[in-house]
């Protein structure tokens, strides 16, 4: 451990030190955790011609608050993805025939993204029991009460962020 006798008068305490250091892991780690999902989720659901963004998107149009479908602005939120970013993916959604996206009969410049019947059926017969799967392997060593205190943690994690996000001026299409 440091002793302040031989610290500089301008180092941290230890304590700051160590909770940044944690914190570097703890954000390292989250990185590396979300490029393995990207990597080894699309691999498992790569059968069904789907992106883990299109599993994202799929799953968000698949609820039954979004049985009639979702704006766009609306769907970008709710993935906290840019619109940009959300739109080269609905394309490609669009020509597998996953997807429609159709004019808001309550406001023409806007668009739905709806899940076809094709899609529906790819999602819930063939992409959900690949899913579960991925899912029993990723978690494999993670009892319930492990999966309740992550999910508790990545969920003040989110707060935090999205706090941070309107402090400084952030919207619906920016960058995440």
């Amino acid at each position: 451990m440091f002793h302040e006798a031989f610290m500089p008068s301008s180092a941290p305490p230890p304590a700051s030190v160590a909770r940044l250091e944690l914190a570097n892991r703890i954000f390292f780690r989250l990185y590396q955790c979300a490029n393995m999902l990207h990597k080894t989720g699309t691999r498992a659901v790569a059968e069904d011609g789907l992106t883990t963004q299109q599993w994202a998107v799929m799953g968000a149009l698949s609820r039954t608050k979004a049985a009639s479908g979702m704006a766009v602005n609306e769907l970008a939120r709710y993935l906290m993805v840019s619109r940009q970013n959300l739109s080269g993916v609905l394309k490609r959604m669009e020509a597998a025939g996953h997807i429609q996206i159709v004019p808001d009969s309550r406001d023409r410049r806007s668009r739905i993204v709806q899940i076809t019947i094709a899609g529906r059926a790819v999602w819930a017969h063939s992409a959900q029991p690949k899913i579960a799967a991925y899912y029993e392997q990723a978690l494999r060593d993670f009892s319930l009460s492990d999966m309740s205190h992550t999910l508790h943690y990545f969920m003040k994690l989110l707060d935090n962020m999205k706090e941070i996000d309107a402090t400084q001026g952030g919207g619906a299409d920016d960058e995440p």
